[in-house]
């Protein structure tokens, strides 16, 4: 997969992530909020299960050696879906997004500076630095009303 494709389909996934949440939140006025997150992560669950059947190239089976935080995913995701599910009705889904993007921002660049979880060390270097400021600010903009 060359870069472009790859660079597009993170594009397509942050489309995913902004209309996700209101999606959601509207389902929840319907079922409840933490039922909406359940329905939300079964239709995933069973989307994945069929990319997996026909794409799959891994094995289920070696779960049993992945180490216990290696199964956090499903919780930090289980958290990030709910919270944003109760968080868009009250805060709007700008100002939601904005504080996702900056908590993300201000994290990906510690989990990078340190090479967390045996991935690549990024340096933080100063411009990096400085662009994660101002989207900070920038997301402190957005969310004041």
């Amino acid at each position: 997969m060359s870069d472009t494709i790859l660079v597009l389909l993170m594009a397509s996934g942050g489309l995913a992530i902004a209309v996700q949440p209101s999606i959601n939140a509207r389902l929840a006025e319907k079922v409840g909020s933490y039922e909406s997150s359940l329905i939300s992560f079964a239709v995933g669950a069973v989307a994945l299960l069929v990319m997996v059947m026909i794409a799959g190239r891994g094995s289920l089976r070696n779960v049993v050696d992945a180490s216990w935080w290696e199964l956090t995913g499903g919780l930090l995701g289980a958290y990030f879906v709910t919270m944003t599910i109760i968080a868009v009705p009250r805060l709007g889904t700008l100002a939601v997004m904005a504080i996702i993007i900056a908590g993300q921002l201000t994290t990906a660049a510690m989990l990078d500076q340190y090479g967390a979880f045996g991935l690549r060390q990024i340096p933080l270097t100063p411009v990096r630095g400085i662009g994660i400021l101002l989207l900070c600010i920038g997301a402190g903009l957005v969310i004041r009303k």
